[in-house]
């Protein structure tokens, strides 16, 4: 298996804060992999790390096999990074963009960084301050698609995007992906892409891994129990994630098997998004503060 991302014991503190709490974790080759978890679970601590913008405070990782830490030079010339706030030179304009990118990459592809900024109307000759919020994040992506990278870290790509725009961004970012197959590693929050374009999903909390898997397989392994109140499957069916309360019901999120009983208590598939919510509720409480 091509592991394109390794972490073991993998830790960074600020301060008195850990945003990585002994973090162990393994994404093969070749997927889309969504990165989900509250604010403050340690997904853009990860993901800088990973490209040499932070050094970890314990522990080991390895980007393509490599330290981002100590072959940074080596390692960013093979992998693409948008950052959530997309830095980009508010002075410049996108062509010069364009040219920076290409004096700066040795296998920048000019060709398609223009062919692509062309095909959504981006203006050559505008100053990038200029352009819409969807405009910039589109030349953002370009900037590291144009390297033609074997793996892209993509850090809330589609945030502060209308709805059309946010499509069009993950559309077409399924498209580079089919064509090209560079390993993608996606931080978002926003479920519904998260289903739409991720073939696996690691579940952060705390800092640490809750749960990582193709996304096909936990829809399997998850399924929804709901009774009557405090009715409903023994927990030795599998392992109870969350518990929900209503007034006259119980739900569980369950991973593992069940079965509907004579008490009234009904068995359904999980979605994805339930089950992401799941984790995330029934790790609340857990948070460090």
């Amino acid at each position: 298996m091509n592991i394109v991302l390794e972490t073991s014991g993998l830790t960074k503190r600020y301060g008195r804060t850990e945003a990585l709490r002994g973090l162990d974790l393994s994404l093969a080759g070749g997927k889309v992999t969504g990165l989900v978890g509250p604010n403050g679970a340690g997904k853009t601590t990860l993901l800088q790390i990973a490209v040499g913008l932070h050094h970890p405070s314990g522990g080991r990782i390895r980007v393509l096999g490599l330290d981002p830490w100590r072959d940074g030079v080596a390692l960013l010339s093979r992998i693409g990074f948008v950052a959530q706030d997309r830095p980009l030179h508010g002075g410049f304009t996108v062509r010069e963009t364009l040219e920076i990118g290409r004096r700066l990459n040795p296998r920048w592809d000019h060709a398609y960084a223009l062919a692509r900024v062309k095909h959504f109307g981006l203006p050559l000759d505008r100053s990038v301050r200029s352009l819409s919020t969807g405009q910039r994040a589109q030349v953002a992506l370009t900037l590291a698609l144009g390297k033609r990278p074997e793996m892209l870290l993509l850090d809330e790509p589609v945030a502060n995007l209308d709805p059309v725009a946010r499509l069009e961004l993950l559309e077409e970012l399924m498209g580079v992906v089919a064509e090209d197959g560079p390993s993608v590693i996606l931080s978002s929050n926003v479920l519904a892409d998260v289903e739409r374009v991720c073939e696996h999903i690691v579940i952060l909390v705390g800092g640490r891994v809750r749960i990582s898997g193709d996304a096909d397989e936990l829809v399997r392994s998850h399924v929804l129990v709901s009774g009557p109140r405090l009715a409903g499957r023994d927990v030795s069916d599998g392992e109870v994630i969350e518990v929900r309360q209503a007034e006259r019901q119980t739900t569980r999120l369950l991973r593992g098997r069940a079965a509907p009983s004579d008490d009234g208590t009904e068995v359904r598939p999980a979605t994805l998004e339930e089950i992401v919510v799941g984790y995330l509720r029934s790790e609340r409480e857990e948070v460090p503060q």
